[in-house]
């Protein structure tokens, strides 16, 4: 009865996830003791044909005529303001976002991709920024960007792991910068911009002690003028009131 009801499921299955099923539920039912041996290996015989039938239905998914990838073609990229950009491009550039010996190996337009990577990395360990953003903050193009980082790549500066998917869209590239001198001028950076805010905010902390405006407040200079003209304990006018007593003529 099994056998049989198995059968007809296999004549009429049209998929292969059902095949799939149907070969569990064999097993299962082998294991369970519902068939023996020498069922099992007949349904099993039967999978395997209609699998293949299937399969010679299938018709593969090409890439449609007129394009060279399954997915649509990106827009190109262009900045809205192409001035801006190439300032912004030379601003990162010439920043210091590595080594001289090393930024000598690149043009402006690298180094400034290169800034855009190693700010990542100081900040997260890793950069998974893709492509577009870090060219969009560079102030460059897609095509130079990837560039710039296969060339430190083949330099051996840093080392791209990618994250394909089949059948779908691949995740951002993590870049990771392996250069030891690279990665002790970003650590030289790093602790140069905490000790300068940390300068900054001292600086700040004992500049407001009198004001809040950043600036001696008004009334701590008149009530301690006032206290030196009456006299008080620890100014001026104490002195000069001791000197009166001695010689009242004030001579």
């Amino acid at each position: 009865m099994f056998h049989a009801r198995m059968l007809a499921a296999i004549d009429g299955a049209r998929t292969l996830a059902s095949m799939d099923e149907l070969s569990k539920t064999i097993w299962q039912a082998h294991a369970g003791g519902a068939v023996d041996d020498d069922g099992a290996q007949t349904l099993a015989e039967a999978l395997h044909l209609r699998r293949g039938v299937i399969r010679g239905s299938l018709k593969p998914v090409g890439v449609p005529v007129g394009r060279r990838s399954l997915f649509p073609s990106k827009r190109p990229q262009r900045a809205p303001d192409r001035m801006e950009a190439l300032s912004r491009r030379r601003r990162l550039a010439a920043s210091g976002p590595m080594p001289p010996a090393l930024a000598s190996r690149f043009t402006v337009g690298q180094i400034s991709v290169l800034r855009i990577v190693a700010d990542e990395v100081a900040t997260k360990g890793v950069c998974g920024l893709c492509i577009d953003a870090i060219a969009a903050r560079a102030g460059v193009c897609r095509r130079l960007a990837q560039g710039a980082i296969r060339e430190a790549e083949g330099d051996g500066l840093l080392v791209i792991q990618e994250r394909r998917h089949e059948g779908r869209k691949n995740d951002p590239n993590l870049v990771r910068i392996i250069s030891h001198e690279w990665r002790q001028w970003i650590e030289r950076g790093q602790t140069q911009k905490r000790n300068g805010f940390a300068s900054r905010l001292a600086g700040t902390h004992r500049v407001q002690k009198d004001s809040p405006h950043g600036y001696p407040s008004s009334k701590s200079a008149c009530s301690r003028s006032t206290e030196a003209e009456k006299g008080l304990p620890g100014t001026g006018g104490r002195r000069h009131d001791q000197r009166a007593d001695r010689n009242p003529s004030g001579w």
